[in-house]
């Protein structure tokens, strides 16, 4: 399976200027978190990214992208209908092909050399067939992310067949529908906002928005659920972390997390000893 393409959804009203925040990312250079997003995919050898943006947005989004800009499309969502209906406007620029889907206030670290798309990529081609990245996530954390129920792949210790997706359950719903054999207690494997979908997503995405009511606005976890009925529908468990950017002190424990992996390591920590050190005195 061939993945040549990328989307990143970045059109939520509330959360516009989120991939406009300014971080220094890994390698000590200051970047807008789009530009940091953006090149999570080209990464992982994508050609062509489409950004789903709000009216009006394209041209700071083009600026935020640094470098990149070249190989952008932009596609605006003109009606506030949510996450979901954002994904199905880049149904054209998918044309009719697997793509790589992230959303655009994340930014990704990881534990190993390649990073987190990269994992995700490269999985998604060898098992031929989509792939939703996951992490095991605290219960307290249950309302900010859609969760999957999934038994692992035999032989495999990070991979799962995905049986069902819930968004944002309570923890009685997790309990009862959510566990997962072998994650510790009060953990749930959740979405890391990092997919490879095939074009069965789009259909399906095309029938639900069809049949929905004015007004209404779907997310993308029935959509998800939908497809576990339609074809083979794996989670990987992801060696990195995400950070969202939209939570509170979200932007200060990315640019932390960045901070640590990165080139400035040292010096970082260094004055974080001496910051708790004098808050101690």
């Amino acid at each position: 399976m061939n993945i040549r393409k990328a989307v990143i959804t970045a059109a939520g009203r509330s959360q516009r200027t989120i991939p406009l925040q300014t971080l220094v990312d890994r390698d000590g250079v200051e970047k807008k978190a789009l530009e940091i997003i953006v090149e999570e995919a080209i990464r992982c050898d994508i050609e062509e990214v489409c950004v789903i943006v709000a009216p009006g947005d394209q041209t700071a989004y083009l600026e935020a992208a640094g470098p990149y800009g070249p190989q952008l499309h932009f596609v605006e969502q003109v009606e506030p209908r949510g996450y979901a209906h954002a994904l199905f406007q880049a149904k054209k620029f998918t044309d009719n092909q697997p793509f790589l889907h992230l959303v655009g206030d994340h930014v990704y670290t990881s534990q190993g050399k390649l990073r987190s798309a990269q994992q995700l990529v490269e999985v998604a081609k060898r098992e031929a067939c989509s792939v939703s990245a996951v992490q095991p996530t605290r219960e307290n954390m249950l309302p900010f992310y859609g969760t999957v129920a999934a038994r692992r792949v035999p032989g495999l210790n990070d991979l799962y067949e995905i049986e069902n997706v819930l968004e944002k359950p309570t923890p009685s719903e997790a309990e009862q529908s959510l566990l997962v054999p072998g994650l510790r207690a009060g953990y749930y494997l959740c979405l890391f906002g990092m997919h490879v979908l095939t074009p069965v997503v789009m259909q399906l995405l095309e029938k639900k928005l069809t049949d929905l009511p004015p007004g209404q606005t779907p997310s993308l976890s029935p959509i998800l659920a939908e497809l576990v009925e339609q074809e083979r529908f794996l989670a990987m468990e992801m060696k990195g972390r995400r950070y969202n950017l939209g939570v509170k002190y979200g932007l200060l424990n990315a640019q932390l997390a960045l901070a640590l992996e990165g080139a400035d390591r040292e010096n970082v920590l260094t004055q974080l000893v001496e910051l708790l050190a004098q808050r101690g005195g």
